[in-house]
């Protein structure tokens, strides 16, 4: 494989292997994109990505991580995603969202406004969790979720899945990692509950696979569906066990049977306060080990800079598709430049031609 070699998932065929991850702009007012995000997610497609994956955008006004956050809970949010999307495709990339749901970690600053949850009586709201255990010791308890709650939150993610459709986007990532909620009902650390969605794998794992199958119950058989995973919490060896590597390979061959195309492999998120080693490509063994043993496609994301490094990402195996972030924010024509520095051909628009 070749990180400009075309990738078909479904009837869709993307471009190459660079796929832009979802970034949170924060620029949002009542959840509806704007022009910030047409901008920022359309310099993307002219960019040469094969896929642009809009935010993390809420399911639901709870699951916001911030007043600021994107949402699909609603028909004016809809609308106003309808532009952006058809801008995406309309310039060879495929329009991807990622949906979403931040549990306790909800209800949040602004990261450029410190990030800590927004004070009691400007403008925040109840968070709710698996379980009533905070995210950090200044943050506030979130409500347990009931059996009602979860229906209610599947419910959501199948609504806000017609939603997408209906605005024009061709791909749906399933957000859960990073820490928010489905990744919360994942991990034995953030997940106490005593009841069919806590304790056991299966039962902790319980609504991730409620929520694919509800999402693809109405996500067209002819469209891919991505699902995020943090393959560990980065829990200190000496302390309980939380989410890891071997949990996340079992997750993904069951997930693939529900339908996931691809599992995009980041990690942390969970816990505040950990120690991440953190290095150029430091999650990509991650990826390559989800992809070999449970046989289902895998995005490498995390701190992958240079065309390089992509390339021999692909080309070894270890991941079908490079998902990058900030370096998409440093250089939103990444695939344009990657593709020159490799001599690869690549379609450059016809109103920058004048350069390549």
């Amino acid at each position: 494989m070749n990180l400009f070699d075309p990738l078909t998932q479904r009837s869709l065929t993307l471009r190459n292997r660079l796929v832009i991850s979802p970034m949170c702009q924060y620029s949002a007012t009542d959840g509806l994109a704007d022009d910030w995000h047409l901008v920022h997610l359309g310099s993307r497609a002219v960019g040469g990505a094969a896929v642009v994956i809009a935010e993390a955008t809420a399911v639901s006004a709870q699951g916001r991580i911030s007043p600021g956050d994107t949402g699909l809970w609603n028909e004016a949010q809809l609308e106003a995603w309808r532009p952006i999307a058809g801008f995406i495709k309309a310039h060879g990339a495929v329009a991807g969202v990622q949906l979403a749901h931040a549990g306790r970690k909800a209800s949040a600053q602004r990261p450029w406004e410190g990030g800590g949850p927004l004070p009691m009586g400007q403008g925040d709201w109840q968070t709710v969790a698996p379980s009533a255990l905070p995210f950090d010791a200044d943050w506030p308890a979130p409500r347990a979720l009931d059996i009602a709650g979860i229906r209610t939150l599947i419910a959501d993610f199948r609504a806000a899945a017609q939603r997408a459709l209906a605005a024009g986007f061709e791909l749906i990532e399933l957000h859960a990692a990073h820490g928010y909620l489905l990744h919360q009902f994942l991990s034995p650390l953030s997940n106490h509950r005593t009841d069919e969605y806590g304790g056991s794998f299966e039962n902790r794992s319980r609504i991730v696979r409620e929520v694919i199958a509800a999402v693809r119950d109405v996500w067209p058989d002819r469209l891919p569906l991505w699902l995020r995973l943090s393959a560990t919490d980065w829990a200190p060896a000496e302390g309980p066990r939380g989410w890891d590597i071997e949990q996340s390979v079992q997750l993904a061959q069951q997930v693939k049977a529900l339908g996931v195309d691809l599992v995009d492999v980041s990690s942390g998120g969970l816990l505040p306060h950990v120690k991440v080693p953190v290095q150029p490509g430091y999650q990509v063994p991650f990826a390559a080990r989800i992809r070999a043993e449970a046989g289902v496609a895998t995005g490498a994301v995390g701190l992958i800079t240079t065309a390089e490094q992509a390339a021999q990402i692909v080309a070894s195996g270890e991941a079908d598709v490079v998902l990058m972030a900030r370096e998409s924010l440093r250089d939103p024509y990444f695939p344009l430049r990657a593709a020159q520095e490799l001599g690869a051909q690549i379609d450059v628009p016809l109103q920058y031609q004048r350069a390549w």
